[in-house]
C-alpha cells in the first residue's frame, strides 16, 4: 500500500475533548471550502435510492462534519422529503450533540454514547441504513478498515467512505502541507461555529491548535487508501449479493470515494 499509518494526535484517548472539537469544528470549514457537500449529494442519494433505505447512520462524525448540510440538501428533493439521520463517534462530542439535538429536529440526532465504526453490526443501537464514513476512513489501519467493509457487507447495509484527497501526489509532498496547514488555520478560524474564547486563545495566542492541525492535517494525507488500496481490502469481499464501486470526484479537488450496495434482487436493509 501507499499509505503510511502514522499517529494523528486528535486520535488519542487522552486527547482533550474540547480540544478535538475545536479541530473537528475545522475540518467542517475544510469540508465547505472543497465542496464536499456537492460532491457527497449525488452520492448519497444515489445510494439511498438504490439501497431503498432512508435512514443514514454517518460514523466518525466529530463536530457534525458536511453530512447534516448533505441531507437538508436532500430534503428538498422529491422523495427525499423523510431522510433521518444519526451522527456517531467514538469520542462523541458533547457540545455538539447538544447544539444539534436542539436545532436540527427529529431527522438529524447526535447519539451521546460512543460509537466505535470496527464495531457495529446491522442492528446494534438501531443502527440500520446507509453507512457514511466522510473523512474519518483514513484513521483506521488496514485490519480495521477491512473489518467496516466486512461489517457492511455481512449486514447487508450499504456503506459510503469518503475522503477530500485522491492521494495521488508523490510522498515528498505530504510534509509541504505542514506549514500550508498552519497558515491555513489562521485564516479559516473566523469561519469556524460555534465560536469560543479557547478556539481564539489556543489558535492566536497560544498556538496549540494550528500545530495540532498542521501536523494532524499533513499525517491524513499519508494515510489515505489510494484506489489501489481500496482494491487490496476489497480483496475476497466481491460477491453477487452485494456490489463494490469506487471512483474520484472532481470540482474544487479531487475526492476519492468507495460506495457498497447491497443488490436488490437478494433484499436490502432499510
Amino acid at each position: 500500500m501507499k499509505r503510511i499509518h502514522l499517529f494523528e494526535i486528535e486520535d488519542f484517548s487522552w486527547f482533550p475533548g474540547w480540544l478535538r472539537a475545536c479541530m473537528t469544528r475545522l475540518i467542517v470549514v475544510m469540508h465547505r471550502a472543497l465542496g464536499t457537500r456537492e460532491a457527497l449529494v449525488e452520492l448519497i442519494a444515489r445510494a439511498l435510492k438504490e439501497s431503498s433505505t432512508s435512514n443514514i447512520i454517518d460514523l466518525c462524525s466529530g463536530s457534525g462534519g458536511p453530512m447534516i448540510d448533505v441531507v437538508r440538501t436532500l430534503r428538498e428533493r422529491p422523495g427525499f422529503e423523510g431522510i433521518q439521520l444519526t451522527l456517531t463517534d467514538l469520542y462523541p462530542s458533547k457540545e455538539a450533540a447538544e447544539l444539534i439535538n436542539n436545532q436540527e429536529g427529529r431527522n438529524v440526532s447526535y447519539q451521546t454514547t460512543p460509537v466505535d465504526a470496527t464495531k457495529i453490526d446491522g442492528d446494534e443501537a438501531g443502527l440500520r441504513g446507509l453507512r457514511t464514513i466522510v473523512g474519518g476512513f483514513h484513521h483506521m489501519r488496514p485490519e480495521d478498515a477491512r473489518k467496516i467493509l466486512e461489517s457492511a457487507q455481512r449486514s447487508r447495509q450499504p456503506i459510503c467512505v469518503f475522503e477530500i484527497s485522491d492521494n495521488r501526489a508523490p510522498t515528498f509532498l505530504w510534509w509541504l502541507a505542514l506549514p500550508i496547514n498552519f497558515v491555513m488555520c489562521l485564516l479559516i478560524t473566523p469561519m469556524a461555529r460555534p465560536m469560543t474564547v479557547r478556539q481564539l486563545v489556543f489558535t492566536y495566542i497560544v498556538p496549540i491548535i494550528p500545530l495540532c492541525f498542521a501536523w494532524d492535517g499533513a499525517v491524513s494525507y499519508a494515510r489515505i487508501y489510494t484506489l489501489d488500496d481500496l482494491d487490496e481490502l476489497l480483496s475476497g469481499l466481491r460477491s453477487e449479493d452485494y456490489r463494490w464501486e469506487k471512483g474520484v470526484t472532481g470540482g474544487r479537488a479531487k475526492k476519492l470515494y468507495l460506495l457498497g450496495i447491497p443488490t436488490r434482487d437478494a433484499g436490502s436493509g432499510g
